[in-house]
């Protein structure tokens, strides 16, 4: 059972204000030095090493050498539901409760639009993606959890979509399709092993391009297409293209 203590700990390491803008550069999944951290943060390298051995104390950071190199990157995938948990209280009240659009999600169109969300999709994209399967009745979603249709599994293949490696090896120990709240739209897109899937896809494919320094990603004129005709997006949507 988790204590007060460790709640108000766990808070206030990531109520710091550098602390808070490492934590949201690892968003996007990747594993970085701590100069790059110390960079993102504002800070100098001293004073990110002392951020950086508190948050892998607490476990909310997990690190790796190669070389003489040290990476960082966030423990786990229940650390990233619980940053984009607190974006999306941070981001203010929902939609119907806000008249001014400024003050909803980030401001970076290109966040809104696509992004990642540590191992998944995020953003209007993802949210599109996630009505479009619901729709066709390849999702089933509920409150706290998901599931893929036998339908499902016959349209997402037909992508390219490798749903055997998301049900097996370290996939198996992981929630397999859950919805997670997307903090810019306020509402659903599909997290868990399968939004883990069906993003390395459109990357895989060249859907979509990372962008340097950013969580953003953006949409190829060739998955442009694609996405059009798997999910009927970017009909009315100036998304921007790699």
């Amino acid at each position: 059972m988790v204590t007060v203590t460790a709640l108000a700990r766990t808070a206030a390491l990531v109520g710091d204000p550098a602390r808070a803008g490492m934590l949201a550069v690892l968003m996007d999944g990747r594993a970085l030095t701590a100069a790059e951290l110390a960079r993102a943060a504002g800070v100098t390298p001293q004073t990110a090493s002392g951020h950086l051995a508190q948050l892998t104390e607490a476990g909310l950071l997990a690190v790796a050498r190669q070389g003489r190199h040290r990476y960082h990157r966030l423990a786990s995938p229940a650390v990233a539901r619980m940053l984009e948990g607190v974006m999306a209280v941070a981001a203010g009240p929902p939609a119907d409760a806000v008249r001014s659009p400024s003050l909803r999600g980030p401001r970076d169109a290109g966040l809104r639009e696509a992004r990642t969300c540590y191992d998944h999709l995020a953003g209007r994209l993802a949210v599109a993606m996630t009505d479009a399967l619901v729709a066709r009745g390849a999702v089933e979603l509920g409150a706290d959890g998901g599931a893929l249709t036998p339908a499902g599994e016959d349209f997402l293949r037909g992508l390219g979509v490798d749903l055997a490696a998301a049900q097996a090896g370290p996939s198996r120990r992981r929630v397999f399709c859950r919805p997670c709240l997307d903090w810019s739209e306020r509402r659903p897109h599909i997290a868990g092993a399968l939004g883990a899937a069906l993003l390395a896809t459109c990357l895989d494919r060249d859907w979509l391009r990372r962008i340097e320094g950013s969580r953003a990603v953006a949409v190829t004129p060739g998955g442009r297409l694609a996405l059009r005709q798997a999910f009927g997006y970017g009909r009315d949507c100036a998304c921007g293209e790699a």
